[in-house]
């Protein structure tokens, strides 16, 4: 019965792209409704708070998500909780089909939230399980490509559909329903790295975990994540407006491919730098964000839609190799047993600056004016990554933990710390034993 069990089983390369895979559906589905809220506020008539208070119900639902069973794979196992949280997120595609008004949609942001941030932190400590090697940077590279083309290719496959398709307003969710579903079935044959451990109750304590040895580079890595997600949530929340309030560009696939320029090149951009120093990597992405930020507000002093764009693109430049420099600087520094809760801490602060500033610019609109809210937002974001991109703020990193690969009861290669957790030690708890 082991056996036959076990031979179900994909191969740990599989494994390794079928979480990747998810990711990329997560945030895709993340942002998909974005080119759809004109659509709505069109159709329900609700205001700009209505639609800033639909956004932050998402952000809300997903941190409270990541600090309640942000760490709950480290001790129950990566499977069960990303096949909970698959379902759960098909099932608010089933609320945003079945919407009528604001009251659903503020439903199904609210639950879509709650599986995003189960998922987050699983997905992103599986994929260094499960990558080529310990020492590979090709898990934290996926971890930063894979949302940020979710969420450029979710934008523009929405605004696409919006814009020739029938029914708008459906099928999008008809067609991530079937993928939610599919990939719930799969993750059953994935191949498990963590050896369940007691504790699990104890872990759903909302805490934010970040392992002593990863600490001071977390605080030196801050700014970067406030900054960089920080445009990205005002280009989620506010772009499709500000295209079509301050630029005077008409149609619904244009709010998809202002969200997608940012995001997709950000996509590019971490492939591209891949294989550079991650402090390198982030201090450049900085200051690419910052100066791309600086070239949108110009834009939209002009206005001038070329320009926007060029400066939309150079800040998802720097939005994707800042993310990905971060999260590579600190992938290393911590193991097996405590990878989903470092990861729900740096999602915690990202979804943070995603969330609140953008909810705070939407709230000053009313009174600001789109284009000025706009310009205040954007200097910000302006000051803190050029925080970020100081030499002087770069705190040293620790020495990475070293990392041994065993073999597991599967016969699979496992990744296991070649010495206690100094986490572990100092709580009193044994480390996971792969």
């Amino acid at each position: 019965m082991h056996t036959e069990r076990l031979a179900r089983r994909v191969p740990r390369p599989v494994g390794f792209w079928l979480l990747a895979v998810t990711l990329f559906a997560i945030l895709a589905a993340a942002s998909a409704p974005s080119p759809l809220y004109v659509v709505y506020q069109h159709r329900w008539g609700f205001s700009p708070i209505a639609l800033t208070t639909i956004f932050a119900v998402y952000a809300l639902a997903l941190l409270v998500a990541l600090l309640i069973v942000g760490g709950l794979s480290d001790y129950i196992g990566r499977r069960p909780v990303l096949a909970a949280a698959l379902i759960v997120e098909a099932a608010s595609m089933v609320v945003f089909l079945t919407a009528d008004g604001v009251g659903p949609l503020l439903v199904a942001r609210t639950v879509q939230g709650l599986a995003t941030g189960a998922a987050a932190g699983a997905i992103s400590a599986g994929l260094l399980d499960l990558q080529p090697s310990p020492t590979s940077h090709l898990g934290p590279l996926l971890s930063s490509v894979a949302p940020a083309a979710g969420l450029a290719v979710g934008a523009l496959g929405a605004g696409l559909l919006v814009q020739y398709a029938p029914a708008p307003t459906m099928l999008v969710f008809v067609l991530l329903i079937a993928v939610f579903l599919l990939l719930a079935a799969a993750v059953f044959f994935l191949p498990e790295p963590v050896t369940p451990r007691p504790g699990a109750w104890a872990s759903l304590r909302p805490r934010v975990a970040v392992p002593p040895q990863a600490r001071k580079a977390f605080l030196a890595a801050t700014p970067s994540l406030v900054a960089t997600w920080a445009m990205g949530g005002l280009y989620l929340a506010l772009g499709p407006s500000v295209a079509a309030g301050v630029l005077h560009i008409g149609g619904h696939l244009v709010g998809g491919l202002v969200v997608t320029t940012l995001f997709g090149t950000g996509a590019v951009a971490s492939l591209l730098v891949g294989d550079l120093a991650p402090k390198r990597v982030m201090a450049g992405g900085s200051v690419a964000l910052a100066a791309g930020t600086g070239l949108t507000l110009l834009a939209l002093v002009g206005p001038s839609t070329p320009l926007f764009f060029v400066g939309t693109a150079l800040a998802g430049a720097g939005f994707g190799s800042s993310f990905l420099g971060t999260f590579r600087s600190l992938a290393s520094l911590a193991g097996p047993t405590e990878r989903a809760d470092l990861f729900a801490s740096v999602y915690i602060v990202s979804y943070l600056a995603f969330s609140v500033p953008a909810v705070l610019a939407g709230l000053a609109v009313p009174s600001l004016g789109l284009r000025t809210a706009t310009m205040v937002y954007g200097t910000v974001v302006i000051v803190l990554a050029l925080l970020a991109a100081v030499p002087g703020t770069a705190v040293r990193r620790p020495t990475p933990i070293p990392l041994a690969a065993v073999a597991s009861s599967e016969g699979l290669a496992a990744v296991a710390p070649s010495r206690p957790m100094a986490a572990d030690v100092a709580g009193g708890r044994e480390p996971c034993r792969q």
